[in-house]
């Protein structure tokens, strides 16, 4: 597979001619080839995306949701070219293709609803014969960089939204998965966005701190939305803090599962296995931390490892249909054991799984974990999650909020006022009683707490992501003033 850059909706190399491979996670071998962009592209994308801002900026909200709409349409007809390349580029299990698919679907059609939502209001005022109110209007260029483990639904949010509010977008693929992003950018191009709007920019991963530091120094960049890890976050907000821009950044998670002594046990693993283990647990949301009360933790852990041990694994770009595929690389199976072997010695005990080989890992739980391990605070990002045993309400709440992270989190409990009010007190942008913690409709907030991020995607909450407020006042213009 090939791709190339994007600018004014003109496919091109880049202006080097230089490319970078991506190469399968088991396999090794090539799978894309990928244009590698030079800083003077991605200045020209900048200015591209600025000169188109100024016709979009006023398209009227029937057009913004007739392209959103039909770009839906056209996603959906890609599935089959989504699941092969995710195989291929990210060791994606056609499940989880499958929905980041259509969830994209449903966001880009969530995404063409808002055209109309996009409001001011008035003011009361003391000044005679004057009307004050409040405007929003779009913000102007937005840097939009996603990652690759959702990159299907990372990506069209970071599109759509700014689009449908009447930006436009200057978007960073990632590196790891250039040709299932470049299947995004295709939805739009066919359905009919005008040159200019979105302008489509992949990388070499040793050239993209410099791509990134020209478009957050670019002038007509006005906005970033950054999804990744809090570490790259972190660097992101402080470049773009020192040109005076508001960034939209989700991070890192240690999505925390709370299991009371009087939960549904059966539910509580049901939603246990898919939080842990849906594409081998590498989602910003997955559940990395069982926090269960010790009157039921016996009889959990050993419902979890049987069902555990019953997920198949394999290659997806083999063709295999497995649940749990390859993690992203083979390093990343290196640093999930050095994790593993840190908490065994310890004093953890794995109830199930065992090492990665090479970037193949069973679906693992360690039990027992305590402060003091590496995998207690770190993201594992893998097929691995944990086990920390408590005493009670007090201590499980404790628990789930000892962690720098604040994404997404879930409560088990029978009695669910008693469980609302623990969910009440979990430090996490987002509580799920008696479900799972991987969820996501686009019509709901989504964003984190802490050094999970800031800012909210999806919903009503984009509009104040990517518009800005503006006062004004329609005054009379024979008004007296005191001098």
């Amino acid at each position: 597979m090939q791709t190339t850059l994007t600018i004014d909706n003109i496919a091109r190399n880049a202006s080097s001619g230089r490319t970078f491979d991506r190469r399968g996670p088991v396999s090794d071998a090539v799978v894309t080839t990928a244009a590698a962009a030079t800083v003077e592209d991605a200045r020209e994308a900048a200015a591209s995306a600025h000169a188109a801002f100024a016709t979009w900026s006023l398209t009227g909200p029937t057009e913004r949701r007739r392209i959103l709409l039909r770009a839906a349409d056209i996603l959906e007809s890609k599935l089959a070219d989504f699941v092969s390349t995710m195989a291929l580029e990210i060791g994606s299990p056609e499940a989880w293709s499958g929905f980041n698919v259509m969830g994209s679907a449903a966001l880009f059609r969530e995404a063409a609803g808002l055209v109309t939502q996009i409001q001011g209001e008035t003011i009361p005022t003391d000044k005679p014969g004057t009307l004050s109110m409040t405007l929003r209007q779009p913000v102007g260029v937005i840097l939009s960089i996603v990652p690759w483990n959702g990159p299907v639904l990372l990506a069209a949010r970071a599109i759509a939204y700014p689009i449908a509010c009447g930006n436009t977008v200057v978007f960073k693929a990632s590196e790891s998965s250039p040709r299932t992003h470049a299947l995004i950018a295709e939805a739009f191009y066919e359905a009919g966005l005008p040159a200019g709007v979105l302008n489509f920019l992949t990388n070499a991963p040793e050239d993209a701190a410099d791509v990134i530091d020209a478009l957050i120094a670019h002038p007509a960049v006005r906005r970033i939305n950054f999804t990744g890890s809090t570490r790259v976050g972190r660097i992101i907000a402080e470049k773009a803090a020192t040109q005076l821009k508001p960034c939209l950044l989700e991070l890192g998670g240690k999505a925390p599962f709370v299991v009371l002594d009087d939960a549904d046990i059966e539910g509580a693993v049901s939603a246990a296995i898919f939080g842990s283990f849906l594409y081998q647990g590498q989602i910003c949301m997955s559940t990395e931390r069982f926090v269960v009360d010790e009157a039921v933790a016996d009889a959990f852990v050993a419902r979890f490892a049987e069902r555990a041990r019953a997920l198949p694994v394999g290659d997806p770009a083999n063709g295999a249909a497995c649940v749990i595929g390859p993690v992203i690389s083979r390093s990343s199976g290196d640093r999930i054991n050095a994790l593993l072997d840190d908490a065994l010695a310890k004093g953890a005990v794995l109830a199930t799984g065992g090492p990665a080989q090479g970037a193949v890992m069973p679906a693992t739980i360690l039990d027992k974990v305590a402060p003091g391990m590496s995998i207690y605070d770190e993201e594992t990002f893998g097929p691995i999650t944990t086990v920390v045993r408590v005493k009670g309400v007090e201590e499980a709440i404790r628990v789930a909020n000892d962690t720098a992270y604040g994404l997404s989190a879930a409560v088990f409990g029978a009695d669910t006022s008693r469980a609302l009010a623990v969910a009440s007190r979990i430090e996490s942008g987002a509580v799920h009683i008696n479900g799972a913690t991987v969820q996501n409709e686009p019509q709901a907030p989504y964003g984190g707490m802490k050094q999970s991020g800031y800012g909210r995607f999806d919903g009503r909450a984009v509009i104040d992501q990517f518009t800005e407020v503006k006062w004004v006042t329609i005054e009379p213009s024979n008004q007296p003033y005191p001098f």
